[in-house]
């Protein structure tokens, strides 16, 4: 159901692995889940919990405890075969899976042994109820790590479905700083096996700390090419470069007939839309970021910067190779080898023969999402009243001085690392000043519930943004391209999409509405990494009085903060973009 405003005011297996240190209390529900257990034939099953259960208000606690290390380094790696100074969690891009039960506890350390780098870790699209400090933002939520130092993180995953961990310091997970987080739970359709999170990037043969030197003047580099699952091959035959080194590889999964496999893709590019598919398999779609979906059937599914879809293949073709194709979309921006971010699906594990498949799927133009259409939650939630009072109006525009900057109502995001928004609310200081970019947030007697957000791309650059909200799910009411007018712009009200990463229209609007139920202080950004360092992005201070009562100590921050400030004395490369 589509409405306008002024109706509405009048009415398993992974693909890449870890072992994590694991703990249970004797309070466990573990044992409670025979009551429906989650198998090959019942993936909608959970426990006492099930597909149908309302996440945001009721979750399980296991009383089990997930304990993970992650080292932040500069080490040198060849992904493609090319030869480069990469950032990389435990020594390998992706890094290691992160991997729980929904209900359980995660406590996560990280430390930092880069050399002359800050560092943070967001847990992209995790609510972080109650624990905002743990959110990972620089300049938000914490101070950056300093070298030598390390920051535990600890939450509880109040949700379930695909996602992924990354560095939220300034363009470090392009870089290889990234790893998958999968919660696992229930499911809208059965499948034999889960092959975990396959990351879909685009890849530079330069650091992006370099290339950030010309980015900044407006315009985006065109990089080398990309990986999947943090490999490809690179042609060094004939290459003089003493970096061309050979020895990349394709990424490879092997099937077996008649088996379904799930596979949780994220698009982590710094700036890159893909049109995923398998040549000869049709693909079902069964989630969308941290959300189940009503199922659907495709040939092929768009992908948006830090955004998830879950899919099922079915293993149903000739027993062959085929190739699996990231499906870069030229038309939003340029690389230099697009055609070949491929993958292999083999149906005998001994081939070692490229594939001479061809594909049906034409890649297309779209640097937005899949239709609206398609994206239905099964568990159906409708957007509440409100008022027009709910309801703010910001334009995206931009501005250069000595660098080019995207601006949101006139501003653009500007954080200082060592005075972090949450603990600026913690001791009672302003946290207004124009630069961080703060819209309030507050339950008020109009409008309890409900806070809905409208950006109108007023740049007349035409550029697609994938803009992505913390501390959230949010529904998308409005996605169009033109002018959005309150009384005349249609809404829609009824179960639509809910997500935490969907595309702003170039010339056009983007009307989400989230729920005021999480005190903290909550990034939104364009997932684009040049955008969100040229300040595309401003904070929702939510319920400030709640973030007080809801942090017992503000240690955590302040001893991060402490040394970072320490570090910073001798610091050897000084803040350059908006902080994120």
């Amino acid at each position: 159901m589509k409405t306008t405003f002024a109706t509405l005011l009048a009415a398993s297996a992974s693909l890449v692995s870890a072992i994590p240190f694991s703990t249970e209390s004797k309070t466990s529900l573990l044992n409670t889940r025979q009551a429906c257990e989650n198998t090959a034939t019942s993936r909608s099953c959970w426990g006492n919990y099930s597909i149908d259960t309302d996440w945001y208000e009721t979750f399980p606690d296991t009383g089990v405890t997930r304990e993970y290390w992650l080292v932040a380094e500069n080490i040198t790696l060849a992904p493609n075969g090319y030869k480069r100074q990469v950032l990389a969690f435990n020594g390998t891009i992706p890094g290691p899976a992160i991997i729980a039960d929904w209900g359980d506890n995660l406590i996560i350390h990280v430390t930092n042994n880069m050399e002359h780098n800050g560092t943070s870790v967001h847990w992209h699209g995790i609510r972080q109820l109650g624990s905002v400090e743990y959110d990972g933002v620089p300049g938000v939520t914490q101070c950056p790590i300093a070298p030598g130092t390390t920051y535990t993180y600890k939450f509880k995953a109040t949700q379930y479905g695909s996602t992924w961990y990354h560095s939220h310091f300034i363009t470090q997970y392009a870089d290889g700083l990234l790893g998958p987080l999968i919660i696992n739970g229930p499911a809208t359709a059965d499948y034999d096996e889960d092959l975990g999170m396959l990351f879909l990037s685009d890849w530079s043969h330069t650091p992006t700390s370099v290339l950030w030197d010309s980015a900044r003047q407006g315009g985006p580099p065109t990089l080398e090419g990309g990986i999947i699952n943090g490999t490809n091959t690179w042609n060094c035959t004939g290459s003089t470069d003493a970096n061309c080194v050979g020895g990349g590889k394709k990424f490879e999964t092997t099937f077996e007939a008649g088996k379904k496999y799930r596979i949780r893709l994220i698009n982590s590019a710094v700036d890159g839309h893909f049109q995923f598919s398998i040549d000869g398999h049709s693909l079902t779609v069964i989630g969308v970021d941290l959300v189940p979906l009503v199922p659907f059937a495709t040939d092929s599914v768009v992908i948006s910067m830090g955004q998830r879809y879950d899919i099922i293949v079915e293993a149903n073709a000739t027993t062959a190779d085929y190739w699996m194709r990231g499906g870069w979309i030229s038309a939003c921006q340029t690389n230099s080898n697009p055609d070949e971010i491929t993958g292999i699906v083999r149906y005998d594990s001994t081939s070692t023969a490229d594939p001479t498949t061809s594909s049906t799927v034409t890649v297309g133009s779209n640097c937005g999402d899949e239709p609206l259409a398609s994206l239905v939650p099964h568990l159906s939630l409708d957007v509440g009243t409100f008022n027009s009072s709910a309801v703010t109006q910001e334009d995206l525009s931009f501005a250069f001085s000595s660098y080019f900057t995207w601006t949101i109502n006139s501003s653009s995001l500007l954080l200082d690392w060592t005075n972090p928004t949450v603990l600026r609310v913690f001791n009672n200081e302003s946290i207004f000043p124009t630069e961080y970019n703060v819209n309030p947030v507050e339950i008020t007697a109009e409008n309890p519930i409900w806070e809905v957000y409208v950006i109108q791309d007023a740049s007349g650059i035409g550029i697609t943004h994938p803009i992505h909200l913390h501390g959230h799910d949010f529904w998308v009411l409005g996605q169009e391209t033109g002018v959005f007018d309150l009384s005349t712009s249609p809404l829609n009200l009824v179960n639509p999409p809910r997500r935490d990463v969907a595309s702003l229209p170039g010339n056009g609007y983007l009307a989400i509405a989230f729920k005021k139920d999480n005190p903290g202080s909550w990034l939104l950004h364009c997932h684009i990494a040049w955008h969100a360092s040229e300040g595309l992005a401003m904070q929702f201070v939510e319920s400030e009085a709640g973030i007080v009562s809801a942090l017992p100590t503000a240690s955590v921050m302040t001893d991060a903060c402490s040394a970072w400030s320490t570090y910073t004395e001798t610091e050897v490369y000084v803040q350059e973009d908006s902080g994120v």
